[in-house]
């Protein structure tokens, strides 16, 4: 009899240490920060952009990470199990404020202004200039050319605001124009024409013209 009691606790232990209960599997994540610039981060059903959206969180919200993989987190969101890329938490907590978001406020607040060629202030820009001011006087220091800034960062197909637009308008396939992507299919930029202006990013001339992005 002492023998069944003492395999029935010995079961009991074993079964504690390998299954551990829901509570404690829940403390052994980690919290994370979804940091995204706008609109909504998707929580999927499956680690796939073309898996189902079980729900959606907002920039700052925190979430529960279990584990990552091939760039994707396995996540506890809104009450729900999902993936997430893991591009888009952090474990600082963000805030409405960012450098990205800061200077596409500063390079806003310069509409109007003329273009200069080699101009880098208020008194007139030119496009790297524009851009080089915009994100220093939010924190950041970039190279002086388009080009040279176009050897900075990580490239992006999917564009969020302030990723940096890089375009040909002289020698085919070369950078010689940059601009600053605000969302909703628009830039901000100095253009020889307009100065410091918004264009579309479908606009006919620069579209053609598009030769990638970077993210700062």
């Amino acid at each position: 009899m002492l023998k069944r009691i003492l395999a029935v606790l010995f079961l009991f232990a074993f079964a504690a240490t390998v299954a551990p209960s829901m509570d404690k599997a829940h403390a052994a994540g980690k919290t994370y920060y979804v940091n995204i610039d706008s609109g909504s981060l998707n929580v999927r059903k499956a680690p796939s952009t073309s898996a189902s959206i079980i729900t959606r969180m907002t920039k700052g919200k925190s979430l529960t990470v279990y584990s990552q993989s091939n760039g994707w987190a396995r996540v506890s969101a809104n009450g729900k199990q999902g993936y997430v890329s893991s591009r888009y938490i952090t474990t600082r907590k963000t805030t409405t404020s960012n450098y990205r978001s800061k200077a596409i406020a500063v390079a806003k607040n310069n509409l109007g202004v003329r273009y200069r060629y080699g101009g880098t202030t208020p008194s007139g820009f030119d496009c790297s200039g524009l851009v080089g001011y915009s994100y220093r006087q939010a924190g950041k220091s970039l190279p002086r050319s388009a080009a040279e800034m176009a050897t900075r960062g990580t490239a992006v197909t999917s564009l969020i605001p302030g990723d940096l637009m890089f375009f040909a308008t002289g020698s085919p396939g070369r950078v010689s124009h940059v601009a600053i992507y605000i969302g909703n299919g628009q830039m901000i930029q100095s253009a020889s024409s307009y100065g410091v202006s918004i264009a579309s990013t479908k606009n006919s001339y620069w579209k053609p013209r598009y030769l990638g992005a970077k993210r700062i």
